[in-house]
């Protein structure tokens, strides 16, 4: 073993992983395993520290970081875990110098090196030629949130809001293209923030036309979790003009009930989704949406919860991420009259069974069809709506026509579409 990550939570820290073990390697460090950590759930913190354990179980002599959200956030609690060698900052984690091999068992270093991450106010483009295994590669465009759901506590795992530079993020995916990935994700803490800290406040939108234009090459965009209130006329745009951006997004929705949405602190309405949602399939009839939702947010009636189960079928919703509501210390909703745990996760097993009722009903309407299928490991690749699909005798990388002959638990099944020349 050499450098190992572990990631736990969202795409970015799936970027992010990458360019850890590529600075670790680069400062010399051997013998290590990084546990990249999410914060959103007290249930992440609980299995990054599960992950620690056991890292160190199975590895006596390894060297344990463990850094990302969590460990910026819960920084002391990780720092007191026997196990753990050195805990890094969300920000540092960058960064070869904070892997340099003299940090470890150097008495006048604490091991918790964390700094205030509300202070930085750049991102940088960091530069990846490519993700082990994979067809498809995570850019990152964007970092941190400006803004303050009462839930979340990821503004303080992340910090600020900043964004990463157009030139810079074209020439990463030029790169990507160069050594033969057919699929660039663009992705972020709040993507749809994207540029406004950045002159000439350029957005997502600019940005995602920009990168269709001067990488015409690239055979597929897709864009990662949007906070849909956000979304720029630009963007809309490319939507409607380009079919080599992905007609698949996912909604930074939580609730589908005003009240909650409110509380939450959220910035859109039952009916600002339901809009979105219809105006962009009205652009792109094929568009399929997955979306994020808390069970059982503190104050939750029954009524309230129902508004949101109905909204999955109202804006037709397929991939979900449910959670039950898990308070965080320090937000607001923690101080808020809670509702009972057992109440929250049959909410969120009721969500999640109407989420597989839509997966079903998607898969069943594609049967017959021809689909692009980008293979991403063997026999086994994507739609373009981001359905799976097994397809014997591919191989990773190969961009294909694909009819679809079936569906099961685990996915699509097709064949390839052979020229009838």
């Amino acid at each position: 073993m050499s450098v190992e990550t572990l990631t736990f939570g969202c795409r970015l820290n799936a970027y992010e992983s990458e360019v850890m073990k590529a600075e670790a390697l680069k400062a010399g460090l051997d013998n290590a395993i990084i546990i990249n950590t999410c914060a959103v759930t007290a249930e992440a913190v609980r299995q990054a520290k599960q992950a620690a354990r056991k890292a160190r179980r199975d590895n006596p002599d390894a060297k344990i970081i463990v850094t990302g959200c969590a460990a910026q956030t819960e920084a002391r609690s990780f720092g007191d875990m026997a196990e753990v060698d050195l805990v890094i900052g969300n920000n540092d984690k960058m960064s070869a110098a904070a892997y340099a091999p003299m940090v470890f068992g150097t008495p006048l270093n604490d091991k918790v090196q964390v700094n205030d991450i509300m202070s930085v106010r750049e991102t940088a483009g960091h530069l990846i030629e490519g993700m082990d295994g994979r067809a498809r590669a995570f850019v990152q465009v964007q970092n941190g949130c400006d803004h303050r759901c009462t839930f979340c506590i990821i503004p303080f795992g992340r910090g600020p809001s900043r964004s990463v530079p157009m030139g810079a993020i074209v020439n990463q995916i030029k790169t990507l293209v160069d050594n033969g990935y057919g699929e660039v994700v663009l992705t972020g803490v709040d993507i749809t923030s994207y540029g406004g800290d950045l002159p000439g406040l350029p957005t997502l939108g600019k940005l995602t036309q920009s990168i269709l234009r001067h990488v015409p090459s690239l055979p597929r965009l897709r864009i990662s979790s949007i906070d849909s209130i956000e979304a720029d006329e630009a963007l809309y745009d490319a939507v409607a003009s380009d079919r080599r951006l992905m007609p698949h997004l996912h909604l930074s929705l939580q609730s589908g009930d005003d009240m909650i949405l409110k509380r939450m602190k959220r910035r859109h309405s039952r009916d600002d989704a339901l809009t979105i949602v219809s105006k962009l399939r009205t652009l792109r009839p094929d568009m399929v949406f997955g979306a994020d939702i808390i069970a059982g947010f503190p104050t939750e009636t029954d009524e309230m919860f129902d508004n949101t189960l109905r909204i999955v079928e109202e804006a037709d919703l397929t991939y979900l991420h449910v959670f039950p509501y898990s308070p965080r210390e320090g937000t607001p909703a923690a101080r808020m009259p809670q509702v009972d745990k057992g109440v929250a996760k049959r909410r969120a097993a009721m969500l999640r069974a109407a989420g597989e009722r839509q997966v079903a009903k998607l898969q069943a309407s594609r049967i017959g069809m021809v689909e692009n299928v980008l293979i991403e490991r063997d026999g086994l690749g994507r739609t373009e709506q981001f359905l799976p699909v097994a397809v014997a005798g591919t191989q990773p990388g190969e961009l294909l026509s694909v009819r679809v002959t079936g569906a099961g638990s685990d996915g699509l099944v097709g064949e390839p579409v052979r020229d009838a020349a």
